[in-house]
């Protein structure tokens, strides 16, 4: 017994050492949340540890402590967003903390719609600096991974990652010409292509609606496009057209991915002008026949009936070849100038005309000035402003080009809400806001945006998901995590896993929505509640913390360390 008593206090404390080691301390622990963990299955409540900058456990770690704890009853844990087409290459330099996107839990911002912030030669730097309109910066870099490193470098609130546009390669060799590529300038296109993807781009971005973007035949695209194949990487579209040669434009998109063996995306699917809203059976038929043959093809989306861009759409591409200046000379030649109104006036012969499909200059909204004499007229219809000038709307269309020295924003109203909800969901759809992510203060308050900038994720989850039920919550944050996440083939991220990097978004399913309207559109989505980037908090208790963890998020073709 003596013996006993004497090892009694070692068994005592081997026990409570079994005991102390089931207790695990993390660094943040997250208690009691609805987890949606991003890869579409049910919700299920539970827990997640995070030890510095990665998810450590995810289920039932009722046992467990946390340095700092987050009680998350009654709230959505999801993984962070990623956001398909973000236009935060510019927003990101002048305002890091990427509020209105971070308040709607978006982590990741994958740019490069056609046009991306390198490569770019010393002609396109200086163009680039003189062109700046509210937002200024120095360019102090030369390629696509530079521009990214830069921003890392300055401190961001989300990551980052960027396509090479396939307008900036073209550019950088050819300049704004109508031509095809010599083969020697093509080969140039093509090693710049190669050197962006071994930086980590995530494939070929293309706009091709726009000059100098419209003057690339497929050729040249597929060409591209092989390139960004032999790296592992995609091609993502603005296609040729998303209204009366829409579904010519997707024949183009599959033709590519066919030739140039690679994935696509095309970038915000949509019917545009209510003359090809019948046209949105025929053109998923076209997708799913080209996925049931096995194309990768995959779309993305935002979740409003207009799309903005400016009023070069709204002109023929033959008028802008060379350039802004070329442009506007053009412009000012009555004979071109009677011209232009007249191909304004009905629809593009091979090109897409927005202002034709809108039906109606009451659909313009003039959004985005240069200068200050013209900023007066933002939010106004293109109806509106002429019947201000006593001008035709084309007249005055044109004259605003000249004026502000630039193609002027403009928002256009062409989708139907019908179209939009049976786009939600298709099951192989992603979101991209098309937007900046910017913040209710100058300089951005110059100028007035889109609402998609503050609010495309909160309008999902908010009113066609909770109000509408047009899909279930899974699988909206499926779509906004884990799908975009396997299409650009981005590792440890999209999905809240032990192992993946901690990107989070916790929020309010009851309450989350967008306030942003087209009258009133620097207004914050409201519901989400706390952000977290690669571990650390940057949005807490529905508040921007100031932190700036955001990193460059690399595609499969990178060749540094990591």
């Amino acid at each position: 017994m003596k013996i006993l008593s004497n090892l009694l206090p070692y068994v005592i404390l081997f026990f409570c050492m079994i005991g102390c080691s089931n207790q695990e301390t993390f660094d943040m622990l997250i208690k009691n949340g609805q987890i949606a963990d991003g890869t579409g299955q049910p919700i299920f409540t539970g827990d997640i540890g995070i030890n510095a900058d990665t998810i450590a456990a995810v289920g039932n770690l009722e046992n467990a402590k946390g340095r700092q704890e987050i009680d998350a009853t009654g709230l959505t844990v999801a993984p962070g967003f990623i956001n398909m087409l973000s236009w935060a290459t510019e927003s990101l330099i002048v305002d890091g903390k990427s509020e209105s996107d971070i308040r709607q839990g978006v982590t990741l911002e994958v740019m490069g719609e056609g046009w991306s912030m390198g490569p770019l030669n010393d002609e396109m730097r200086q163009l680039e600096q003189s062109s700046q309109k509210d937002v200024k910066y120095r360019i102090e870099w030369t390629t696509l991974g530079e521009y990214l490193e830069f921003l890392e470098k300055r401190g961001i609130a989300p990551n980052v990652a960027s396509f090479v546009g396939a307008t900036t390669l073209r550019v950088h060799e050819l300049g704004e010409a109508n031509r095809p590529p010599t083969p020697a300038e093509l080969e140039n296109m093509k090693a710049l292509a190669k050197t962006a993807m071994e930086e980590g781009a995530m494939g070929i971005g293309s706009s091709l609606i726009y000059a100098p973007a419209f003057y690339a035949d497929t050729e040249e695209l597929i060409e591209l496009c092989k390139v960004a194949s032999a790296h592992d990487g995609m091609y993502i579209s603005h296609m040729r057209s998303e209204g009366d040669y829409w579904l010519e434009a997707i024949d183009e998109l599959i033709r590519i991915a066919k030739e140039a063996n690679i994935p696509a995306e095309i970038y915000h699917l949509k019917a545009g002008g209510k003359d090809n809203w019948g046209k949105w059976e025929s053109a998923i038929a076209k997708i799913d026949s080209a996925r049931a043959a096995g194309l990768q093809i995959t779309t993305d989306m935002y979740n409003y009936t207009a799309g903005a861009t400016g009023l070069d759409a709204s002109m023929p591409p033959w008028v802008q070849e060379g350039g802004y200046g070329k442009w506007a000379e053009r412009l000012q030649d009555p004979a071109i100038r009677k011209k232009v109104i007249e191909e304004m006036k009905a629809k593009g012969d091979g090109w897409e005309n927005l202002y034709f499909a809108a039906g109606s200059p009451e659909k313009l909204i003039l959004n985005d000035f240069r200068n200050d004499s013209l900023r007066h007229l933002t939010g106004k219809t293109l109806g509106e402003v002429a019947r201000i000038r006593g001008t035709s709307p084309e007249e005055t269309a044109i004259d605003l080009v000249v004026q502000d020295s630039s193609r002027v924003g403009t928002v256009y109203f062409l989708m139907s809400e019908e179209n939009v909800k049976k786009q939600i969901a298709l099951p192989y759809m992603s979101f991209g806001s098309d937007a900046g992510s910017l913040a209710p203060v100058k300089p951005f308050t110059n100028s007035s945006p889109h609402p998609r900038a503050y609010g495309n994720v909160a309008r999902l989850l908010g009113k066609y998901v909770r109000d509408e039920k047009v899909i279930p919550l899974e699988e909206a944050v499926y779509k906004l995590s884990g799908l975009p996440a396997s299409n650009l083939k981005i590792k440890k991220r999209g999905a809240l896993a032990t192992g993946n990097y901690a990107d989070l978004a916790i929020f309010d399913a009851n309450t989350i929505i967008d306030k942003a309207t087209f009258d009133e559109p620097h207004q914050f989505a409201e519901g989400m509640v706390h952000v977290f980037v690669n571990g650390d908090q940057v949005l807490k208790n529905g508040e921007h913390t100031g932190a700036t963890p955001g990193r460059v998020v690399r595609g499969p073709g990178w060749k540094g360390n990591n």
